[in-house]
């Protein structure tokens, strides 16, 4: 597949109306109303109901399936990240807006005594604008929240060496945190992310991506979803990030998978497809067999936003659902990967 965009066809592209269908604004209040998302009074955090919970592990499922061949080593790592990986990740540089760090209480007694002091007065307030004073007690820890799945394993992968000959391919999911509160219920605050990431030659990672950008529509397809892959480029914060902006999209180095969910004319990436260059190679010293800079690239599922895409167009019941999607979730699983793949 070639993944290169004529810039005057990408410019027509992005002028023209929306080729699918209308999203939903009243998506949220139908799945909280109808028990599948669980409201929390905190905007982007939802419970999710067994409902919610057997279509995304299906999912899961299906894309094991989906990436069967690729080999991949299975890496499963906790949301949270060594926070000096997180400090040499750069992240900070162009996400300053969207890390978590975790802090905790690591005083003494009379600090203790001053927290609860300050917490009776907050809680006091009731309804009222409250006090953020009890945490003054509470101090940074080593560890902050994981902003992508694939975060952990580069440091990982680097303390082992030089990566094989062929280089190398990883299977990872993780919860992931962004603050970015919002009343979309596919802009979670805390939500999970599978990715592929394949490490190796300039060559092998783009082959990796040409061919996840078309394993990625098909099997969307198979879910029968509306959706169009676009050109992208990730949300740098401030002025300069416009900047690095602009070149991710000239360079074409992000392109998303974007189905109509909640935001009116405005559809969301439940899928995106990312060549690093040699960016993280470079950062943690990453080599390939031959001595080379390793490159990376990445497809990446987001696997509450797919989860809510399938409600949003096929019904809150699935029972409902056509029958080609049941098919593929609770039925054999397999055989149609097998056949979508043929």
């Amino acid at each position: 597949m070639n993944t290169r965009i004529d810039p005057a066809a990408l410019e027509a592209a992005e002028a023209a109306p929306p080729s699918h269908d209308a999203s939903d604004p009243t998506l949220l209040a139908r799945m909280i109303e109808a028990g599948i998302l669980v409201e929390t009074g905190e905007d982007g955090i939802y419970g999710r109901s067994a409902a919610f919970e057997d279509v995304l592990e299906r999912l899961s499922v299906a894309v094991t399936l989906l990436g069967a061949d690729q080999n991949a080593e299975v890496l499963r790592f906790p949301p949270a990240l060594r926070r000096r990986d997180f400090e040499d990740s750069e992240y900070l540089k162009s996400f300053p807006d969207l890390a978590g760090t975790i802090h905790a209480f690591q005083g003494n007694d009379a600090d203790h005594r001053r927290l609860l002091a300050a917490l009776d007065a907050t809680i006091a307030a009731g309804d009222g604008e409250r006090s953020d004073e009890w945490m003054d007690q509470q101090k940074p820890t080593r560890l902050v929240f994981t902003p992508a799945a694939c975060y952990p394993i580069y440091p990982v992968i680097a303390r082992r060496g030089a990566l094989p000959e062929g280089g190398a391919t990883f299977d990872v999911f993780s919860y992931c945190f962004r603050h970015e509160p919002s009343v979309d219920p596919s802009r979670m605050q805390m939500f999970r992310m599978r990715e592929f990431v394949r490490l190796g030659s300039p060559g092998d990672v783009m082959t990796f991506r040409e061919k996840w950008i078309e394993r990625g529509s098909a099997f969307v397809k198979m879910l029968g979803l509306p959706f169009d892959i676009d050109l992208a480029n990730d949300p740098f914060f401030g002025r300069g990030g416009k900047i690095v902006a602009n070149s991710q999209r000239e360079q074409q180095l992000k392109f998303e998978l974007v189905i109509p969910v909640a935001t009116p004319g405005r559809p969301t990436a439940c899928l995106s497809f990312n060549y690093h260059m040699d960016h993280f190679g470079t950062l943690w010293k990453i080599d390939c067999a031959n001595g080379d800079v390793a490159h990376s690239a990445c497809v990446a599922f987001g696997m509450e936003r797919t989860t809510l895409a399938l409600f949003r167009h096929h019904g809150l019941d699935v029972r409902a659902w056509p029958d080609g999607v049941r098919a593929l979730l609770w039925g054999d699983t397999q055989a149609a990967i097998d056949a979508a793949l043929r």
